[in-house]
């Protein structure tokens, strides 16, 4: 199976990246034999993947990153790179090529030190693949610093090494360095072509692939966990819930606090399954004992991590409060297309009652001052709003329509 059957939905963004592949499988091969160099190739020293969330960004630049790491012997047959059988593939597509680094943050931001790395990496010859690929797979959580760094590298790249950027849109990138980028821009997927890969790739029912496709409108990523995790489904539901919940002051205010206790549940089952073990493993490193004290000099080091976990945690419910406002947000704009009388498909299918319910119950410019309300609320997050406030101010406008 090519590699680029992963790439649900962007056939045109296939094409383009299997041709550059095929220019790039050339470049080496010709470098290898001393053969001329092909006139002119698609291939270049930096991508920049940029569509909506769950379009795949980091799906394509990895497939890239298997194709130009393919080793297939059918090359030499005429057949393409990215077999998706061969070891380069195989390796580079689960993350253990030793040419090809993956890089993706669970913090809020990237910084110049973990850049510096990058960057230094990137300028080493390939080990045992035919390009040093470094994915960055959260470009827009690049700081300002850190993004000055990486444009040095991308200016002045390494003759074998290629970058693949990933970021939502090309505003979230430095212009400097997205001046220098080949750009590709992803759609999001049909939503039967994400009901259908569920179904193919992760054996899940026809009916329940459906539904999941519809609810999260395309995104791959969500789809999935909402058809295979019960949790997910249970949460999404207590969600859209919520606006028949804000008829009065006392509502509005329990709503925005079962919000932010179900986002700081989230956070604390992560904080068990991962703190925990990172904390002992760090522990054992630097010669700690159970119950017993830690050696001098380990202080800093046990400090860095702390503060890596505290920043995690920011993350992890920034990230699960933005989700269920992405529901809210659905939840409502199916509300409008009622009002409209739209024949664009609805999302929530399996709550078209309260839908309708709602629909009659307001007007479509109450219906559009409560999504505008809900994209205030997101805005005020990114600025590091207090979330209980940040919340509560939503609740109280979702009320007041």
């Amino acid at each position: 199976m090519p590699v680029w059957d992963d790439l649900v939905g962007q056939e045109r963004v296939a094409a383009q990246l299997d041709a550059a592949a095929r220019d790039a499988d050339a470049l080496v091969t010709a470098a290898a034999t001393k053969a001329p160099l092909p006139e002119a190739s698609k291939m270049t020293h930096a991508w920049l993947f940029t569509g909506p969330p769950g379009a795949g960004r980091a799906t394509a630049a990895r497939a890239f990153a298997a194709a130009l790491q393919c080793v297939s012997p059918d090359r030499a047959l005429g057949g393409g790179p990215g077999c998706g059988f061969c070891d380069g593939c195989h390796t580079s597509l689960v993350g253990t090529h030793a040419d090809v680094e993956i890089v993706r943050t669970d913090l809020l931001s990237i910084g110049v030190k973990e850049t510096r790395e990058l960057v230094r990496r990137a300028q080493l010859s390939p080990a045992v693949g035919r390009w040093q690929v470094i994915v960055l797979e959260d470009a827009d959580r690049l700081t300002e610093g850190a993004g000055n760094v990486l444009l040095k590298a991308v200016e002045e790249p390494a003759p074998r090494t290629v970058w693949l950027l990933c970021a939502p849109s090309l505003e979230d990138v430095l212009p400097t360095i997205r001046s220098r980028c080949r750009h590709l821009t992803l759609r999001t997927p049909a939503v039967e072509a994400v009901a259908d890969m569920l179904v193919r790739r992760d054996g899940i029912e026809p009916a329940v692939a459906a539904e999941a496709a519809r609810a999260t409108q395309g995104h791959i990523d969500r789809a999935r966990r909402l058809a295979t995790d019960p949790r997910a489904r249970a949460r999404r539901a207590a969600v859209l819930k919520l606006p028949l919940r804000v008829d009065d002051i006392g509502g509005c205010l329990k709503a925005a606090q079962e919000l932010i206790d179900t986002a700081a549940e989230d956070t604390k089952q992560l904080a068990e399954e991962v703190d925990t073990k990172e904390t002992e493993e760090l522990k054992a490193a630097l010669g700690g004992q159970s119950g017993s004290r830690m050696p001098r000099g380990t202080a800093g080091a046990m400090k860095d991590l702390e503060d890596r976990q505290k920043r995690r945690r920011t993350r992890t419910q920034r990230d699960s409060l933005d989700l269920a406002l992405t529901d809210l947000t659905g939840f409502y704009r199916d509300v409008l297309a009622l009002q409209l009388g739209s024949r664009v498909a609805l999302a929530n299918t399996d709550a078209q009652d309260t839908l309708e319910r709602l629909a009659r119950a307001a007007s479509p410019e109450a219906t559009l001052r409560r999504i505008e309300a809900i994209a205030e609320c997101r805005d005020a997050l990114d600025r590091n709003v207090a979330p209980l406030l940040a919340v509560e101010a939503m609740t109280m406008a979702l009320r007041a329509g």
